[in-house]
């Protein structure tokens, strides 16, 4: 071999060589001693059918050199394909699903009244675990789902919408916490979310990204599902990937639950027909039972049939509590915790239309139930149907926490008016009776309700510290391993023992690195070892589990639960926060292995043990990110963020049609005085159409020309419309329209001070078309709080529902937008305004710490 020859050999595979990987902490990734499974390949080595399971604790899995040989010549070298990254052998299919708002006491498999026999199956399957626990909140409990880590430990101390700039709480899934999508991903599965979202930060949700946050970005390769904390089921605000799509546009039967199944079921046969033997991870979360309360009519009817409620709600308590000591889901010695008589109407105090409306409102959330548990047994049957049942691990959770109270004491028709602290009185709201879950309304139900759905514990969603508002029933089957078909295990867990579980079931292992970033640790404990049934009875070990939401705290260790009883009540959501949530909370002490209800306070005769468990909570909390305590609803909603609108008041648009951006990417209009300003051209023969929007058919303001009219308006919630309008019919040729809004408040500003005097004023609105002022008049309220959540911010279209009968959407405009300018005037304090209300806010927090 010449000179030359040899060192363009040379040259060329000095190109080749890399360095190993190094850790962030500079030890170098290796294979794992012990752990044969890693090294399992099939196929010829180097060639296109070869597959390889690796190690997993650092990811991306760093190149596998090359196996082949090179020459100068490619007919005197040999080609070599690097393995395809499989699972390890036999790591099962995964479909984990979890329904929405759902109470412990709800379905059929805990010993509601509910039929939900797809539960029902996959608890005969396999096993019923009736010790399970949620975070009480949904943004938080997917958080630690898809995790395995604590909710603030990944920023989720609340839902997405609340989030503000603290560690727990800025509703940002770090780097440092890759989920269990991106796990597996990494370890040869195919990955798919589809249903609720939650877990991207509300400001970063715009069609403009960043999406490292949705769930394309964590590690889901298929996404098919909403974003917000809720939305409508018959016209949702709905993604796939990051494209906003709209498949119910003409087709006004189309339902969402329906939807997801379909999408579930052809992702999964679409992965089968290319590759069988394709190992598949489905998170599969439909928005059921959350409000608004969705069904189809069918389901209504079926409901309505069964007269599941007519006896009321203190009566199905005691229904519900009968039902699950037969099925054994809770101890013959349980106690039925009291009914909260000075909180709650018993249903002996009702009149006759009460007892009608509220009957109608149990029956539409039963038909909600039932609904989304029958499209969830299709997708299961439809993995029965690929022959893939057996080797599929299927965890079946019952809602993501306690039933909802939001829906206010009487219930509401929509959910927008309990944010807001508007509770309409019982013969107002019979007017929707009928119409009640079609998409006229947005409904939720009466708070005495959940509390029946949360039998046999006290207290609901959002409550933290009691079990009504942390306990979920849960199912989990694998035929291949799970043979105790039926069994119970009432071992305590909690939500962030799902993703060890997972990886103990796959043999894949938790990463230490993933971009070169370090990871925390996984926090939960798998569940693996009660799948054996000579397991069923063995020790729990979950140790430890503290628990916060709203400033109200908790903490189970080793069968005693120190708890603090709300002093917002979860119905309220509209109110100023606690001044001193720190200090504020009574606490009490249970002993749930001999109370598992929490029925009895035990705290006076256990002063040592009490003062053990706060000791060990702090601690919890510290370690947990869980500090500064904050115990605000809706007004956080409010509070300012990194949005793409953070710190403007002017926005100029080009004009183009711009639909579907979200809320909070839109200059909000409320509790401020506002400008909106169009410059239009009409094309000859005349236009229509909407110009600029914002919400929908449960409140918001549109901005449009009717039959060449020009009008603006503000729904008022769904309650009231208020209207101005022009005179006259626009000529062809250029148009100016100018909506100004003076606000009478002193606006957000006095949010600051946990003061919520400067919200909800009214003010005068003026109407211009080419400067010449046609309609003026003052509103005497307006929104307080918050618009719907899942409406958009469109122009030159209508996408979601319109704002008033006046049009059909998308009611797109069929002039020219030549520009768009929304100007923001908010109110600033004075001097003595401001002093006024530090004033204030000291003596609050100095009676507080009396």
């Amino acid at each position: 071999m010449s000179a030359l020859k040899l060192r363009m050999m040379a040259g060329a595979l000095a190109l080749l060589a890399f360095e190993p990987i190094s850790l962030a902490w500079g030890q170098q990734a290796t294979l794992p001693a012990g752990r044969p499974e890693a090294l399992q390949t099939t196929g010829t080595p180097g060639a296109p059918n070869a597959t390889t399971t690796v190690d997993g604790r650092v990811l991306p899995n760093p190149p596998a050199p090359f196996a082949g040989r090179i020459d100068l010549n490619a007919l005197q070298s040999a080609a070599a394909w690097a393995p395809r990254i499989v699972p390890p052998k036999g790591a099962p299919n995964i479909l984990l699903i979890m329904t929405d708002d759902v109470g412990f006491a709800a379905p059929s498999t805990f010993g509601g009244v509910i039929p939900t026999p797809s539960l029902d199956r996959i608890a005969n399957a396999g096993l019923r675990y009736t010790n399970f626990h949620s975070t009480a909140l949904c943004s938080p409990t997917r958080a630690a789902l898809i995790t395995g880590k604590n909710h603030h430990s990944v920023g989720f101390g609340v839902v997405a919408e609340q989030s503000t700039g603290f560690p727990g709480y800025n509703a940002t899934i770090g780097p440092e916490n890759a989920t269990i999508g991106r796990i597996l991903i990494e370890n040869g599965y195919r990955t798919a979310w589809i249903g609720k979202n939650h877990n991207t930060p509300d400001y970063a949700q715009t069609q403009a990204g960043p999406f490292d946050q949705w769930p394309n970005g964590m590690g889901f390769e298929h996404y098919y599902g909403f974003n917000g904390g809720d939305t409508s089921q018959w016209q949702p605000n709905l993604f796939l990937n990051t494209t906003q799509i709209y498949p119910f546009q003409g087709n006004p039967k189309w339902n969402l639950i329906t939807a997801m199944a379909d999408d579930a079921i052809d992702w999964m046969d679409q992965l089968n027909s290319i590759d069988p033997s394709l190992p598949f991870f489905l998170y599969y979360v439909p928005g059921g039972t959350h409000a608004p309360h969705h069904p189809t009519p069918e389901w209504i009817d079926k409901i309505h049939a069964m007269h599941l409620f007519d006896g009321g709600w203190n009566k199905l308590r005691d229904t519900i509590f009968a039902n699950q000591k037969k099925l054994g889901v809770i101890p013959q010695s349980a106690q039925l915790t009291a009914w909260p008589d000075g909180l709650l109407k018993s249903w002996d105090q009702l009149n006759d239309a009460d007892r009608k409306l509220f009957i109608r409102q149990a029956e539409v959330y039963a038909a909600y139930l039932a609904y989304t548990d029958h499209e969830i047994g299709r997708v299961i049957q439809a993995v029965q149907d690929m022959g893939k049942l057996d080797n599929t691990l299927i965890i079946y959770i019952s809602g993501d926490n306690g039933a909802s109270a939001e829906g206010t004491l009487n219930g509401t028709p929509n959910e927008g008016l309990s944010f807001n602290g508007v509770d309409l009185p019982v013969d107002v709201q019979m007017k929707w009776y009928d119409a009640w879950g079609s998409d006229q309304t947005y409904p939720h139900m009466a708070v005495p309700w959940a509390w029946a759905f949360d039998t046999p514990f006290k207290w609901t969603k959002q409550i933290a510290s009691y079990f009504g508002g942390t306990r979920q029933g849960m199912a989990i089957s694998w035929p291949a391993v799970i043979t105790d078909k039926g069994g119970i295990r009432n071992q305590f867990s909690h939500v962030i023992d799902i993703v060890p579980t997972l990886l103990e079931a796959t043999g894949i292992p938790a990463p230490a690195v993933v971009d070169g970033v370090a990871q925390k640790p996984i926090e939960g404990t798998s569940l693996a070892y009660t799948f054996d049934k000579a397991s069923a009875g063995v020790p729990t070990r979950h140790h430890t589990q503290y628990f916060e939401m709203f400033g109200m705290r908790a903490l189970w260790h080793d069968g005693w639960m120190l708890s603090t009883p709300p002093l917002n009540m979860p119905w309220d959501l509209s109110g100023p926060g606690i001044p001193d949530p720190a200090g504020a909370f009574k606490w009490e002490l249970y002993d749930t292995s001999k109370d598992w209800t929490q029925a009895n306070d035990v705290a006076a005769a256990n002063p040592a043990k009490l003062r053990e468990m706060q000791d060990r909570l702090w601690t919890e909390l510290a370690s947990h990110q869980v500090l500064p305590l904050d115990s605000s609803l809706a007004t956080r909603v409010v509070s300012p963020r990194p949005s793409v609108t953070a710190g403007r008041s002017e926005f100029d648009y080009s004009g183009r049609r711009l639909t579907g951006i979200p809320r909070s990417a839109a200059p909000n209009p409320l509790n401020t005085s506002y400008t909106i300003k169009a410059d239009i051209t009409v094309p000859e023969g005349g236009a229509e159409g909407m110009i600029n929007t914002l919400g929908g058919r449960f409140g918001g303001y549109g901005l449009y020309l009717l039959k060449g009219k020009p009008v603006f308006v503000w729904n008022l919630l769904g309650l009231k419309e208020v209207r101005w309008e022009g005179p006259a019919t626009l000529t062809a040729g250029k148009h100016s329209l100018e909506f100004d809004f003076a606000y009478d408040g002193l606006g957000f500003v006095t949010l600051a001070f946990n003061d919520t005097s400067g919200i909800g004023h009214g003010g005068t609105g003026t109407f211009k078309v080419d400067g010449a002022v046609v309609a003026e008049q003052k509103m005497d309220r307006t929104v307080p709080l918050l618009l719907p959540l899942d409406e958009s911010f469109d122009i030159g279209a209508d996408t979601l529902t319109g704002v008033t009968a006046d049009y059909q959407v998308p009611f797109d405009f069929t002039g020219t937008i030549d520009s768009l300018r929304i100007t923001l005037d908010p109110p600033k304090l004075t001097p003595e305004q401001e002093a006024g209300l530090k004033a204030k806010l000291d003596a609050s927090l100095m009676k507080a710490n009396d």
